[in-house]
């Protein structure tokens, strides 16, 4: 029956390919999931839609393939000395899919896009250091106030609220893309055809079956088309990962984003996983109104009561840390690494777990629960997946250690999002992938209004930090700011329970050379081969 099945998958495979492609050596296929919400720029919201994003469009930078921040559409840059207003220069050559120029007023047009309220993108925080971003956000102002102006084709001048160290690293996050006014205006489904899907990368779409394939190949009137290796990558739509990793044995398949992970060892003895750093960190949201939960000691304790180490080396399987801190490894400090110049808030070794245990219970029983007495039954929230895996290994962990119960409630994305983001709960799952690359991506987030706030965290001199390390260009004002506010989150307030740092684990076929995974966990296929 298991070999049947198997059979079964190989030939759904193959018929989402012609003869043709899948004798073709020059197509690179792969995977980044099932079909995704969205690919229009001001829209994206999860990382498979900024990986076809950044394939086909580009902003003011990019990113080379080493992941260093080079000029994109820009070619150089001028910075105020109050670090207050930055005039990119674009070039001459940046074109787009179509040949036309690609000029300043399309990127005033997508930013006021982005800000607009109407839009409701969900991604539209990002754009908050912008003059006026926030107000018009919030229906204050209208968009013309946003601080971006178009001086003449080849010359744009962004204006800030406060300097913005990080913008540079912003502006090659894909929804800061430009986009074509005349294709999108009344036009819900532009981005589901080649003929008004126009972008200015290093791709153009040719092909798109929702459901089935993305096809794109190369844009030949892109500016840095030289510098491309692969001339066409088909994105085929596999919501079942099973399905994914039967085409990737077959050999119809040479990349996927997603694993099965329950076949990670043998993905890993096959040879077909590869892992790489990824600049997040999975934790569990503690809601810090609840009546229980608002002591730091129980949140402090129920951090200290579970063994990273087991999840990691158990479950997961894909290299991950366990995390002592809430920022990860791989942000740059005034020198060396953020996460290694700063503190670890408890131990991760297992020799020290025992210790982590015992330092716990007595933290319960301060707080009034000696031995778990009279503690609440915890209720867990989670969507299906993994995250189920790791609770249910967290619930016997805090049952043997500190004798609290916890029931498991799983619910649908959309629900589970809806209720994290209402705080709808006690304790659910939850994690943070950065979007650009510099501490203020995670520790933002915690201020009392922040958009990624789901804790209910509320500490006037944390929020003091952050603003102030906003408010300056100085990398020793900016990290050490940072720095004193982790130790208030996570040393001081325990403010939600870091579980490990995430690695981005893949199927990769072992012909497939050169694919660019950045710590954004966002790939690139420009450079791939087949060997």
């Amino acid at each position: 029956m298991k070999k049947l099945f198997f059979l079964l998958l190989i030939l759904l495979t193959f018929s989402l390919f012609s003869c043709s492609a899948r004798n073709s050596n020059d197509i690179i296929r792969v995977s980044v999931g099932a079909e995704p919400q969205s690919i229009d720029p001001s829209f994206l919201s999860a990382i498979d839609s900024m990986i076809y994003a950044v394939h086909t469009f580009e902003g003011l930078t990019t990113k080379d393939r080493n992941g260093n921040i080079i000029g994109g559409v820009a070619k150089d840059w001028e910075i105020s000395e109050d670090g207050l207003t930055m005039i990119f220069h674009l070039r001459d050559n940046a074109k787009w899919s179509d040949g036309k120029s690609v000029v300043a007023e399309e990127f005033v047009y997508s930013f006021r896009r982005l800000a607009n309220p109407k839009t409701a993108s969900s991604y539209s925080f990002l754009i908050s250091p912008i003059k006026n971003a926030d107000k018009i956000m919030k229906g204050e102002l209208n968009i013309e106030e946003l601080g971006i102006e178009a001086i003449d084709d080849k010359t744009l001048i962004i204006k800030f609220e406060k300097p913005t160290a990080y913008f540079l690293e912003l502006a090659s996050v894909p929804i800061f893309s430009p986009i074509r006014k005349e294709f999108v205006e009344g036009n819900d489904n532009w981005t589901f055809s080649p003929d008004t899907y126009i972008g200015n990368g290093p791709y153009k779409m040719i092909e798109r079956k929702p459901d089935e394939i993305i096809s794109l190949e190369i844009n030949d009137n892109y500016w840095n088309k030289n510098s491309l290796k692969a001339s066409r990558i088909d994105f085929i739509m596999f919501s079942d990962v099973a399905t994914a990793y039967a085409a990737l044995k077959e050999g119809t398949l040479l990349y996927s984003s997603r694993i099965p992970n329950s076949d990670i060892d043998a993905l890993r003895e096959e040879g077909y996983l590869v892992s790489t750093p990824s600049l997040g960190t999975s934790y569990y949201a503690l809601n810090n109104t609840n009546s229980v939960l608002k002591d730091k000691r129980v949140r402090r304790a129920l951090a200290l009561a579970i063994d990273r180490n087991y999840i990691v080396e158990n479950i997961t399987k894909g290299g991950e840390k366990p995390a002592t801190a809430f920022v990860p490894y791989g942000l740059k400090d005034t020198n060396g690494d953020f996460r290694e110049n700063g503190i670890k808030y408890f131990s991760a070794s297992k020799e020290d777990y025992k210790n982590n245990v015992e330092e716990a219970k007595e933290l319960l029983t301060q707080a009034g629960y000696p031995n778990g007495a009279n503690f609440p039954v915890l209720e867990f929230k989670t969507n299906p997946g993994s995250g189920v895996i790791i609770a249910e290994a967290v619930q016997q962990m805090w049952k043997e250690n500190l004798n609290i119960d916890m029931i498991i409630t799983q619910e649908d994305w959309s629900v589970f999002q809806k209720n994290r983001q209402t705080k709808n709960y006690v304790v659910c799952r939850a994690d943070w992938i950065g979007d650009y690359l510099d501490p203020m991506t995670f520790l933002q987030l915690f201020t009392i209004n922040g958009a990624g706030n789901r804790v209910g965290y509320s500490n006037a001199n944390y929020d003091k930090l952050i603003l102030e390390a906003q408010s300056t260009m100085d990398n020793n004002i900016r990290m050490s700011n940072m720095h004193k506010a982790e130790d208030m989150l996570i040393g001081e307030d325990m403010a939600l329970v870091p579980l490990y740092h995430y690695t981005a684990s893949s199927m990769q076929s072992p012909k497939l050379k050169d694919v660019f995974v950045d710590t954004l966990e966002i790939r690139r296929f420009f450079y791939s081969y087949i060997k």
